[in-house]
């Protein structure tokens, strides 16, 4: 045999082998997917990629985006720290195209920074502190709903819930605003009060504890002397059980309790039980029994859920994030690219009305890429069940608010 044409066919080989695996990798559209898999949050960080991986799904069934397939890449992500050392492996080793997250808002500031230094979009499903849009990082678009949203839907239904079914006018009514405290909580917490404020309610003291808080005695001695007619707690799911547990202990019982992003899960319904419960009002994520004309197909991705992971959602969270990762899917689209730029001049220019997707969204983003057509809703306990009462849009026929009173 020629050596010379032995030599040169073992180079296009040695060259074929190298650039096949590049070559491989057009063909899919890799998404990174950064939520806490571990540790105590791990179940909702599940729910809101288990949201991703349904849209992955519906539009790898139409011939996935941009003319590739879709893989979602878990990055697992418990603390901000964290989140900059999972961009900088997704992005060098897993070679994702974008990243998308996330349950929490601490690590959306600091994952969505590191992802800026490549280059790279980060697209906001479910964190919601109020700074995550107000810096204006360039390569940064939430289509989920921010902070504001939350402290405007909580303080709505402060006055046009419970102020009347307490038979009191908002004027005057004696609020407790406590919170997690970090970004998320305090700013939420902050604008609650100034909102009420202009309500004319009284908010008769505000407290902040950690979100992994262990004991709560104090929190709860200290909201329980100022003998407020509402408690208004924001929080995640592990201090907020505990903030429920404790104030049942101390036999606290306020008018009325309205929790804020966290207490409408399966955990929480453990950890109280359907009577201690009964009555409670959870701010968040719009649920699967909100009513087709509020978020079209929202029946449809329950069926899909329970078809792919064989059980009911654990959260609202995922319905939310699987609206976000369609919307990002348009903005792609209309793009024709992954690049930065290109995908914020796209999603800039979307014009899509409220009650559009399952979990009511619309689209229409501010100069700092905010969605300003993504809003929360109202649900209530009732003997184990969740049940939307708030807005009237969004209100099965025949729902209907029960009693706030603590058994």
């Amino acid at each position: 045999m020629n050596p010379i044409k032995t030599l040169l066919g073992s180079a296009a080989l040695a060259l074929a082998a190298t650039l096949a695996p590049a070559a491989s990798a057009q063909g899919v559209l890799k998404v990174g997917a950064l939520n806490p898999y571990s540790g105590p949050l791990s179940l909702y960080g599940t729910e809101v990629t288990r949201g991703y991986e349904l849209a992955a799904d519906k539009l790898n069934a139409s011939g996935g985006l941009l003319g590739r397939k879709i893989e979602i890449v878990r990055g697992d992500v418990t603390n901000p720290q964290q989140g900059i050392a999972t961009v900088d492996q997704l992005a060098n080793e897993s070679k994702v195209d974008l990243f998308i997250g996330t349950y929490i808002s601490a690590i959306s500031l600091t994952a969505s920074d590191a992802a800026q230094r490549y280059n790279k979009l980060y697209w906001e499903t479910n964190a919601v502190a109020q700074s995550l849009t107000d810096r204006g990082l360039p390569n940064f678009i939430r289509s989920g709903p921010d902070g504001a949203a939350f402290a405007n839907t909580s303080s709505a239904v402060v006055r046009d819930l419970v102020a009347p079914a307490l038979k009191k006018d908002i004027k005057g009514l004696k609020v407790w605003i406590e919170h997690e405290d970090s970004i998320y909580g305090t700013q939420i917490a902050e604008a609650q009060k100034r909102i009420l404020e202009a309500f004319g309610a009284k908010v008769v003291g505000m407290g902040a504890h950690s979100a992994r808080s262990i004991d709560l005695n104090d929190t709860v001695l200290r909201a329980k002397q100022t003998a407020p007619d509402v408690l208004l707690q924001t929080g995640y799911v592990p201090d907020g059980n505990l903030l429920l547990r404790t104030a049942r202990d101390q036999g606290f019982k306020p008018g009325a309790i309205v929790l804020v992003g966290t207490g409408d899960t399966p955990e929480t319904l453990q950890a109280l039980g359907a009577k201690d419960l009964n009555g409670v009002i959870v701010v968040g994520y719009p649920r699967n029994d909100i009513s087709e004309a509020y978020g079209p197909g929202n029946k449809a991705y329950l069926a899909a859920y329970q078809a792919k992971y064989k059980s009911n959602p654990v959260a609202p969270q995922g319905m939310a994030a699987y609206s976000g990762f369609m919307i990002m899917a348009q903005a792609l689209k209309a793009a024709g690219a992954v690049d930065v730029d290109k995908v914020r001049a796209a999603a800039a220019k979307m014009d899509i009305p409220e009650n559009t997707f399952p979990s009511g969204y619309g689209v229409h983003f501010d100069k700092n890429m905010q969605n300003q057509r993504a809003p929360f809703t109202a649900s209530q306990w009732q003997d184990g069940k969740m049940v939307t009462v708030f807005p009237k849009l969004a209100v099965l026929p025949g729902a209907k608010l029960v009693p706030l009173a603590r058994p």
